[in-house]
């Protein structure tokens, strides 16, 4: 039997690069929607009761989009993908990928209409639990049903995402949320004027069923690519590990609920709290999501890595998305830092969100800004953990103990800080946890004859073994950069006149003097990104030659 695997492209540099641009790309065009969506949900349906009432249905695809797409899901399909290409690439019998989709879609598929059906149909109990207040909770119920369809659209949209990232295609998956806010737009400006509010939740639904569409072509035609010379007896079809689902639905269950702790401290604050808080974190994680994107195009490489036994080429790969997405998201840091007045005030201060709002939001995402570093480093060493597809327990524990964290110093802070309170004790425990899941990846002494790869039997550590020291050494060197970096921006911005002038300036002087201080520190992530700036344009005069 002759089996050709060449549908995967290398993973060279270059290819990791390419794809990091268009899944950052996408994912801005993505955000920039967003906030078309939320401009016009505003516009057309106000402030007011009926818009609470679809914020509280919206807690349903808020969840269902970490536990299925961005997290949960993904950190279980990725790495069985990833081991069913490399089984194919050495020839197994019949087609592992084939058998993988047979043994795991249609049992998640029902459970997704299960639970989806059911959170319609307890709706009326959600809605109590979720916002016992509310004015009007039957519009809250019927726009919880309509978004209740989004547990098996998203579901779906999750598992063709991780299916095609572990193809290493990731320009269909970068795309579902352009997909996901132009369904919502168009459902509210065509249904808006009959339905209401309840147009926002069809919308919903509707963008959730796009998700899964801009995506589906693209997984026919990886399905269908397996070429076989003398067919052999097909794999039986194989489900995904229960103890591994359980595993990472856990721990993205136990990082979005970051949030509830947050909305549950704020709610006995005066009135905007919540506002503030909202706004601050949405803004502020901006670096954070951009800064991600770089271990969502790697971690299938990880992966893909780690089930042909090459733990040290993970390694290599781990430590190197650390330096790099570490050095992304200090620089924004550092810009949020140095000119959070006047991010919010060009975003946000018009009509009822005066200048005190702007005042108390931008302090507010100075402190969550603190807890940044935190929140990336937790996101790339979780990909670290379930790379092998085996459940690990561990980084659930490092999650609920960093959960625990903010809940206690958010309950002791928030009645003498307020939100500023809130805020800090969120970047603390976020802090923590990446602080926990960095000493568990602690690289296990080898022989000096230790060979480089392992094979699928031998014993694999419970994640991929990094050396700490060399990492926080090297976090050290960004670090220091950051704080000059955002110290001067702030000095800078603070003497300008105008606000878009001081935005300007001061976001200019935070990245030359992050990126000179990086590069004379030797910051590899900084080294690393002005290489490949380098090179595209290079590329880029040599075509134009």
């Amino acid at each position: 039997m002759t089996v050709t695997d060449d549908e995967l492209p290398p993973a060279s540099g270059g290819f990791l690069a390419r794809a990091a641009f268009v899944t950052a790309a996408l994912s801005v065009a993505g955000a920039l929607l967003g906030l078309v969506r939320d401009q016009a949900l505003a516009r057309l349906f106000g402030a007011g009761s009926d818009t609470d009432a679809f914020l509280v249905a919206w807690t349903v695809p808020e969840f269902a989009a970490t536990l299925l797409i961005e997290d949960g899901l993904a950190f279980a399909l990725i790495p069985a993908f990833s081991m069913a290409l490399a089984r194919r690439a050495q020839g197994a019998p019949g087609d592992p990928v084939r058998a993988l989709v047979a043994g795991t879609l249609p049992r998640l598929a029902f459970a997704f209409t299960a639970v989806g059906a059911l959170a319609a149909a307890l709706a009326p109990q959600l809605v109590a639990v979720l916002a016992p207040g509310l004015p009007d909770p039957a519009l809250a119920v019927d726009c919880t049903r309509l978004t209740a369809t989004c547990v098996l659209s998203f579901g779906l949209a999750g598992y063709c995402s991780a299916a095609l990232r572990a193809h290493r295609r990731f320009t269909a998956p970068a795309a579902i949320y352009v997909a996901y806010n132009i369904g919502i737009v168009t459902g509210m400006v065509a249904l808006g004027g009959a339905w209401g509010v309840r147009a926002a939740a069809a919308g919903v639904a509707a963008g959730g069923c796009l998700m899964v569409l801009v995506q589906l072509p693209s997984l026919l035609g990886q399905l269908r690519k397996r070429t076989v010379a003398g067919e052999a007896p097909g794999e039986e079809a194989r489900p995904l590990d229960t103890a591994l689902l359980a595993t990472v639905l856990l721990f993205a269950l136990c990082r979005q609920s970051q949030v509830l702790v947050e909305r549950f401290l704020a709610s006995n604050l005066p009135a905007g709290a919540i506002s503030h808080l909202n706004y601050a974190q949405k803004v502020a994680q901006m670096p954070m999501i951009l800064s991600v994107m770089v271990c969502t195009v790697t971690f299938p490489v990880v992966a893909r890595a780690l089930a042909e036994g090459d733990t040290e080429t993970a390694r290599a790969r781990v430590e190197r998305d650390l330096s790099l997405a570490a050095c992304i998201v200090l620089l924004g840091t550092a810009v949020v830092v140095a000119c959070a007045p006047q991010i919010i005030e060009i975003l946000f201060q018009r009509g009822a969100f005066g200048p005190r709002d702007t005042a108390a939001t931008a302090g507010v995402m100075r402190v969550y800004a603190l807890g940044l570093l935190g929140q990336t480093l937790t996101g790339v060493l979780a990909r670290s953990y379930f790379s092998a597809g085996r459940a690990r327990w561990y980084p659930v524990g490092a999650m609920a103990t960093g959960i625990v964290v903010t809940s206690w110093a958010g309950a002791l802070s928030v009645g003498a800080w307020g939100v500023y309170g809130i805020a800090a004790a969120n970047a603390a425990g976020i802090t923590v946890t990446a602080l926990v899941l960095l000493a568990g990846t602690a690289s296990e002494p080898q022989p000096a004859e230790a060979p480089r790869r392992r094979t699928a039997h031998q014993h694999s550590p419970r994640s991929v073994p990094i050396r700490t020291r060399g990492v926080l050494l090297e976090l050290s060197r960004p670090v220091r950069a950051a704080l000059v970096a955002g110290l001067a921006g702030a000095l800078v911005a603070a003497r300008c006149p105008g606000t878009l002038t001081a935005l300007t300036a001061g976001g200019l002087t935070v990245t030359v003097v992050f990126v000179v201080l990086g590069r004379a520190l030797g910051a590899q992530g900084v080294v690393d990104a002005l290489h490949s700036v380098r090179s595209a344009t290079r590329r880029l005069s040599h075509g134009r030659s």
